[in-house]
């Protein structure tokens, strides 16, 4: 099953849609230019629902390359966007189409019809997200139903008429004191028009004087004549447009007047995005309509009316950009409240939103007033302009992600869901404390889950559909635990779709099970080889190509060590200084800087002693032994990298830099996403861990690669076959909207991952890790666990905690951090300076725990 995303509608409104998917998922963005080209089929054991299937459409590849194509059998489609109008035709059939879809569907029917009732989104608007909008007289003869009972706006008034007959002096009154009123500021005209779905492109705007109250109130009298049922006649005031000084000399020609449209899009977490601006300019006389005037960017069109300074424009932009998302937040609260029916399906939903405005003074301040809400004319605007950049070229928008990118990445991520909802997965190893947002997150995306875990008394026993007690800690019989384990698995009848693992302990078992029952996964000998630290360089150091560069490149030269003969042989074979640690350890903990032999002797004495085995401390790998290395000590920036495989391809990478450690030892310290490094060097970092995974055999999955970036390159720490832990999930998901678990389970399932091929980050996070030996007192105070949840509730923080309390009381040299403290920023030095500023005032920063140390590299 492949992830396919379709549209039917007009290839002009729609085509910055379909050029970006055809960039982020090359062949699998469709456009259908007939409803005959798709058919509805009844969903086996869903009542009432139908899955879509697509037998003939365009597919878009990067380049804007196109093919015709025929489905045979017929693609399943798993996101739905139709162009929807009113009455018979096209625009009634791809409404029937789009109505209660086992897919996800980016608009429906039902839910076009409120947005273009703009009676209720003014309402909406003005009450829930505080935008301006026009003031506005309203006269119905019966209300919208979510209109009912709703309380009145101070620039809206609703006026209830009992009956066609006999209003005309209740119209005349209300008509007179609205003119009359304050509300209109310094309006001179208004506009009288229509508001229902009916009316969508066929009434003439009519605009008339605020001083002919006779005429305004006559031809509302006429239009209420056609008024049915929850339709609504609107006076509204004609926004003035801005007067502003021109430079230099008077302003030739006409007064000009701007409007304005914005894209907005749903992204993860439910979260509106601005993702475009585009503006038309024209004659302050004349109403300015969309496809009337050619696009342009907010900053020409403002020069072109006088408002060139850098400063001014970008407070109007940041006006736009907070009534648009205030816009589409509050339709999305709508939507919230209705039933399956009323939004036209259960995974019918708005995902993007056009929004209109007209850029007037309110208050001697400059002010976009909503205007209308629509589905797809903004998206064609934003569409036109792109176009006019489509050849290679510096200008303002080279570097400008397309208006649709954001949607895409929605579509590929409801796409995702969709296709994993109901999926039988078994997750060998439940993990610990850090580990408790995997469940939370399966039941969110309707997984399935069935765990094997050695503690019966596990928190997520009672969290999954069946609970496995079987002992995974003897990694020597993992061969034989995984036939046992097979066995089990079929004589209880599970029907499983995949088996992953993300607890360190359990990937070999994991690999081995996955061959027994033939569901997807890396070779089990691919895991043996990463999760063995010094197996991993030294195979790797023998893979010299080809292809070139080869994984050989970034490898380390090490030495195994399981006595104290080995520490001697070792110390005349690896340059000194060197790092040494446990081979399957994980955390950091025991890594340690060796200076000479006596070092290297006294800390092997020292682990051979503190940590024998997994009761000595629980989760950093102790099960598979003691075993130690000792290996090059590399100088560099250390950074970590997130990768997505599959089928041996790279799908994503997600490059992260961490901060100076504590030497002697490698405990993390502080980290920031996205990278601070070039992009030459992001990509060399992306490159050699995507080599370093091949090399080892590492095909498919979600691991996280450790890497010094050297003045000759990278060079490779050791690979964790598994996604990223501590913060990493979290982070990447908050910037970049990828959940690393969504695909991990995906990969599990033997689905490619629905991934962009070019994520872009919405931001940048910087981060500090707290340890309960320096920071117990602040812990126990003003960053205590409640104190810090507070704080990231209220989205001044971002806080993950990695351990319980009673976890974190571990002798001082082998503890892992307690959690991390993040603090967000539109750039690199933004979060950096919040965070340190947030350390220095809740007691983090001292001068056992210099915070602006560990900061120092991200600059």
């Amino acid at each position: 099953m492949e992830v396919t995303l379709c549209i039917l509608g007009s290839p002009s409104t729609f085509l910055s849609v379909l050029l970006e998917g055809g960039v982020q998922s090359p062949g699998n963005m469709l456009l259908c230019l007939s409803p005959a080209w798709l058919m509805k089929m009844p969903a086996p054991g869903q009542p009432g629902e139908a899955t879509l299937l697509v037998s003939k459409a365009v597919s878009f590849h990067p380049g804007g390359l196109t093919f015709l194509d025929d489905f045979v059998p017929p693609r399943r489609v798993t996101y739905f966007l139709a162009g929807l109008g009113p009455g018979p035709g096209r625009g009634w059939e791809a409404a029937e189409l789009a109505r209660n879809l086992t897919c996800p569907t980016g608009a429906s029917a039902e839910l076009a019809r409120l947005l273009e009732d703009r009676l209720l989104t003014r309402r909406l608007l003005a009450q829930q997200g505080g935008v301006a909008v026009p003031a506005t007289l309203a006269f119905t003869y019966t209300p919208p139903a979510l209109l009912q009972g709703g309380d009145a706006s101070p620039r809206l008034r609703l006026v209830e008429l009992s009956g066609k007959e006999g209003q005309e002096a209740l119209v005349k009154e209300e008509v007179g004191a609205f003119l009359h009123s304050e509300a209109l500021g310094d309006a001179m005209q208004v506009a009288i028009k229509v508001s229902s779905w009916r009316w969508q492109g066929r009434q003439a705007l009519r605009v008339h004087p605020r001083a002919e109250v006779g005429t305004v109130a006559d031809t509302v009298l006429v239009l209420l004549e056609k008024l049915e049922e929850e339709e609504s006649v609107l006076v509204e005031a004609v926004c003035p447009p801005v007067r502003l000084p021109f430079p230099g000399s008077p302003q030739p020609g006409p007064e000009l007047a701007v409007r304005i449209c914005a894209v907005v899009c749903r992204t993860q977490g439910d979260r509106p995005l601005l993702s475009k601006v585009v503006c038309a300019v024209g004659r302050a006389d004349h109403p300015l309509r969309h496809q009337s005037s050619l696009p342009r960017t907010l900053e020409v069109a403002l020069a072109q009316c006088g408002l060139g300074e850098a400063a001014q424009v970008a407070a109007v932009r940041r006006g736009v950009k907070t009534a648009a998302e205030a816009a589409l937040a509050a339709v999305l609260a709508l939507e919230a409240g209705l039933s399956a029916e009323q939004r036209g399906g259960r995974q019918a939903y708005t995902d993007f939103l056009g929004v209109d405005f007209m850029l007037t003074v309110a208050g001697g301040v400059l002010t976009p007033v909503a205007l209308e809400l629509n589905l797809g004319l903004c998206l064609e605007a934003c569409g036109a302009l792109e176009r006019l950049w489509a050849a290679p070229r510096p200008g303002p928008m080279a570097d400008e992600a397309a208006a649709a990118a954001p949607l895409v990445e929605t579509m590929l991520r409801r796409s995702a869901r969709s296709l994993m909802e109901g999926k039988q997965l078994l997750v060998v190893g439940g993990g610990g404390f850090s580990k408790k947002f995997v469940w939370q997150a399966a039941r969110d995306y309707g997984l399935k889950l069935h765990l094997v875990e050695s503690d019966p008394n596990h928190f997520a026993s009672q969290l999954v559909q069946t609970f496995i007690h079987f002992d995974v800690t003897e990694h020597r019989r993992d061969e034989d635990n995984a036939r046992l384990l097979a066995e089990l698995v079929r004589a209880r009848g599970l029907q499983l779709d995949g088996c992953f693992s993300y607890w360190d302990d359990c990937l070999v078992l994991t690999a081995l099970l996955c061959q027994e029952l033939g569901l997807p996964c890396s070779p089990p000998a691919a895991m043996r080889l990463a999760k063995q630290k010094s197996r991993t360089q030294l195979h790797l150091l023998c893979r010299q190509g080809p292809p070139w560069p080869s994984p050989s490149l970034h490898a380390v030269p090490c030495c195994p060590l399981e006595n104290e003969a080995d520490v001697e042989r070792a110390v005349h074979l690896v340059p000194l200084p060197g790092v040494m640690k446990l081979e399957f350890g994980a955390g950091a903990v025991g890594v340690r800087l060796v200076e000479d032999a006596p070092q290297c002797h006294e800390h092997f004495s020292r682990i051979a002693r503190d940590l024998q085995g997994e009761a000595d401390h629980p989760g950093i790998g102790l099960g598979w032994g003691n075993a130690m290395l000792l290996m090059e000590f590399i100088e560099g920036t250390e950074h970590d990298v997130d990768l997505v495989l599959f089928g041996g391809r790279l799908l994503a990478a997600f490059v992260s830099d961490n901060g100076p450690t504590r030497l002697p030892g490698f405990t993390e310290t502080a980290a920031c996403m996205p990278t601070g490094l070039a992009p030459e060097q992001e990509a060399q970092l992306v490159q050699a861990a995507f080599r370093c995974c091949l090399g080892c055999g590492l095909l498919d999955g979600v691991f996280n690669v450790e890497l010094k970036l050297t003045r000759a390159g990278p060079r490779l720490i050791e690979i964790n076959p598994r996604m990223g832990g501590f913060y990493l999930r979290d982070w990447i998901l908050e910037l970049y909207g990828v959940d690393l678990l969504l695909a991990a389970a995906m990969v599990a399932c033997g689905l490619q991952p629905a991934l962009p091929a070019h994520p872009r980050a919405r931001g940048h996070l910087v981060g500090v890790m707290c340890l309960v030996s320096q920071h117990l007192q602040v812990l126990n105070s003003t960053v205590s666990q409640e104190a810090l949840q507070a704080l990231h509730d209220r989205g001044l923080l971002r806080f993950n905690l990695f351990m319980s309390p009673e976890e974190a009381l571990v002798s001082s040299e082998y503890e892992e951090p307690y959690c991390s403290v993040a603090c967000a920023g539109s750039s690199l030095a933004e979060a950096r300076v919040r965070l340190l500023g947030l350390c220095q005032g809740l007691g983090i920063d001292g001068p056992h725990y210099p915070v602006a140390h560990f900061l120092s590299h991200f600059k």
